[in-house]
């Protein structure tokens, strides 16, 4: 399998920004979280905005944890009271979520806990809010179908036009079952995640470095049925967000595992994405599409991708040069990011503008996403200073 190049962006061209740089784009990110304080103590923000303006909804969503995880960001940022007695607040909606099993059947319970109890256990030793994600970490191990060998999406296990659909946004749900195991020295946790990123390596990734957004595996057989996409632009082009969870994800996997194929395959995918960027980094909807003539952006994709690509970056040998390319371009979709694509102060209660939700759906597109936001803070932080990811 032939490696992936690109035309690289030389570090000397865009250097690393300095603190004072890195903190007025905080400070600006912070003044927008404020402003989303008073209307989301009790409530959630809803996945996507509508006309750059997010309602408010209960805890039933597979975003809510997005607004918790920039919560406790933003304490880890200021060290602020505001924003810690919020997102405890908040451990007990997780808690009682988990508890009565409120929507949560499908496998973005990592989306939901990691960064919601499990980053708050981390932050506070709160022994309620460990319970929950280990819960949750139970919840997931009961998708995973030993013979397929996947965790299971969405949809009902024992409907047979539904059963083994795997997808690359599951790349950053099973960080949550390397945590269960080493919480609760449980094997079975870690064993499920490792076989499920095995087989997401061997299926999602095609050979030219792009990837299928979903999968289908018999579980009967265990054998590969075939490829689609649920939100990209065909079955055989590369969905943005996918493509971002993949760089993002097998980065996390090599982190969890030690093994290098990951560190790899992390590698290669970033180079297929950043090959098919416009002309300021920040990337469409769908990679099939290079250039903006007339295509939606994706900002959500690009701040996942910055902090895959940062994590990426931190994980290879100092030695490599690849480390410094990847972090030049990470810093170079957050430049784009900081200065072109935040959401205006008045008008919005956001903090990216133009992402996109759900294309096929048409559903939040030119949007803010919830998830963009929270990894722009994350980007943010991982540029601030040395920072070990909710994810680890």
């Amino acid at each position: 399998m032939s490696e992936v190049t690109f035309e690289v962006l030389s570090p000397r061209a865009l250097e690393r920004p300095g603190p004072d740089l890195i903190d007025a784009w905080i400070a600006a990110a912070l003044v927008r979280v404020d402003r989303m304080l008073p209307q989301f103590d009790t409530h959630f923000p809803a996945p996507s905005s509508e006309s750059n303006i997010y309602g408010p909804i209960d805890n039933v969503e597979w975003t809510n944890g997005f607004w918790t995880g920039m919560l406790w960001l933003s304490w880890e940022f200021t060290g602020a009271d505001k924003y810690r007695e919020i997102a405890v607040q908040n451990l007990a909606s997780f808690a009682n979520r988990i508890e009565k099993r409120i929507n949560v059947d499908h496998h973005d319970l990592g989306f939901l806990y990691t960064l919601s109890s499990c980053a708050g256990y981390r932050l506070t030793g709160d022994r309620a809010a460990r319970d929950a994600g280990i819960a949750a970490a139970t919840q997931l191990l009961a998708r995973f179908d030993p013979v397929a060998k996947v965790i299971q999406a969405w949809g009902d296990m024992n409907v047979p036009a539904e059963r083994g659909r795997m997808i690359i946004d599951c790349n950053l749900n099973v960080p949550l079952l390397y945590w269960a195991t080493r919480e609760t020295g449980a094997p079975h946790f870690a064993a499920a995640a490792d076989q499920h990123l095995e087989q997401a390596a061997r299926l999602l990734v095609r050979p030219d470095a792009s990837t299928f957004h979903t999968y289908y595996v018999d579980t009967v057989t265990g054998e590969p049925r075939h490829g689609s996409t649920h939100q990209g632009y065909s079955d055989d082009s590369s969905w943005a967000r996918g493509q971002a969870w993949g760089i993002y994800g097998f980065a996390l996997a090599w982190r969890h595992t030690g093994k290098q194929q990951y560190l790899d395959l992390a590698s290669r995918l970033a180079n297929h994405f950043l090959n098919r960027l416009p002309d300021d980094g920040i990337c469409c909807w769908d990679l099939i599409f290079t250039q903006n003539e007339g295509v939606d952006r994706d900002s959500s994709a690009a701040a996942i991708a910055a902090c895959g690509l940062l994590e990426l970056a931190q994980a290879l040998p100092l030695s490599d040069a690849l480390r410094e390319t990847y972090e030049a371009w990470a810093v170079a979709i957050m430049k784009t990011l900081s200065e072109d694509y935040l959401a205006p102060v008045d008008g919005s209660n956001a903090l990216l503008l133009h992402g996109v939700y759900h294309m096929p759906n048409k559903a939040g597109v030119d949007e803010a996403c919830i998830w963009g936001d929270y990894f722009y803070l994350e980007a943010l932080m991982r540029l601030r200073r040395p920072w070990s990811p909710y994810w680890a």
